[in-house]
């Protein structure tokens, strides 16, 4: 597309969450740093919240990249939405057991023995759930009987949970009260302050091999900041279209005005009216200029 035009190896604001263009923005390295305290020292529930768009997801991956597959075995859940046979299926398939024709309770006896297996191997078990929001309060329950599992001194396995803030009422339930009890260590991700999101936008720039000077102008960066209200996947959709205005254009730099058409393009987004005044302006001039015009007119007496 337009790679070659601005020296870059690859696309720098894709919606897919690739680990290698994770940025250690405060908040998300906050989040990293928590879990795998929390992880380290065993606990068993872990629960990180965040906005639709805010990185959960790419945080969720970078954890997984993370642990060291010779002291971790991890299992990661994309898709919460599942009863509670497919959930307990999906987690024993993960860990190598052979699922088919197997019973509730033959499935059972399966993963707990492979779970005190890898307990004596010194191996700790970690299952990732990602938009846990969506999880039946039925699975949520079969989760925690799960997590019963344990020997004298550990839990044979630890949970993370990534939701949006749908999870905090889900959890609210009275008859989740046992669960939300053992969720020892919880994180709330922010969006983006207007600084940060400069920084993104040039760290992405970067990540995808660009090379120069700055290419987006200051009041772009901080347009896309006003319109996108910090949340990484829209600062990722207005930069690629800002991207493309200045493309097409055969511009090497990323204007204000070129943001500006990006936001103007897309569903979702807007300005403060502070944001649009440069623009109002010409509006609001020829309103006025006209008002004076008509008032003039009606004292002089050439309008009735």
């Amino acid at each position: 597309m337009y790679n070659e035009h601005f020296g870059l190896r690859e696309l720098p604001f894709t919606l897919t969450p690739n680990t290698r263009f994770f940025l250690n923005l405060p908040s998300h390295q906050e989040a990293m740093n928590l879990m795998l305290v929390a992880l380290h020292s065993g606990d068993g529930f872990i629960k990180v919240v965040g906005e639709v768009g805010t990185g959960k997801t790419l945080l969720c991956r970078k954890l997984l990249n993370t642990l060291d597959d010779n002291d971790y075995v991890t299992v990661y859940l994309p898709n919460s939405y599942l009863s509670p046979d497919e959930f307990r299926r999906s987690v024993a398939s993960e860990l190598g057991i052979y699922v088919v024709e197997k019973s509730t309770h033959d499935l059972l006896q399966a993963t707990t023995e492979r779970l005190i297996d890898y307990a004596h191997k010194g191996r700790r078990v970690v299952l990732l759930v990602d938009e846990a929001q969506a999880m039946p309060v039925e699975t949520i329950e079969a989760l925690r009987l799960l997590t019963n599992l344990e020997t004298e001194s550990q839990k044979l396995f630890q949970v993370v949970l990534f939701g949006q803030p749908e999870l905090d009422e889900v959890l609210d339930q009275h008859r989740l009260r046992q669960l939300k009890q053992r969720i020892t260590y919880s994180y709330n991700l922010r969006k983006l302050t207007r600084a940060e999101v400069t920084r993104y936008i040039m760290a992405r720039m970067e990540a995808g091999g660009f090379q120069g000077a700055t290419l987006f102008e200051r009041s772009a960066c901080d347009l896309i900041a006003q319109a996108s209200g910090g949340v990484p996947r829209l600062i990722n959709v207005l930069s690629h279209k800002a991207l493309m205005v200045a493309f097409g254009k055969g511009d090497y730099r990323v204007r204000r005005s070129y943001a500006q058409k990006a936001i103007e393009d897309t569903e979702g987004v807007s300005l403060p009216l502070l944001a649009r005044l440069p623009k109002l302006l010409p509006v609001l001039g020829a309103l006025v200029a006209g008002a004076v015009v008509t008032g003039t007119l009606f004292t002089t007496g050439i309008l009735p």
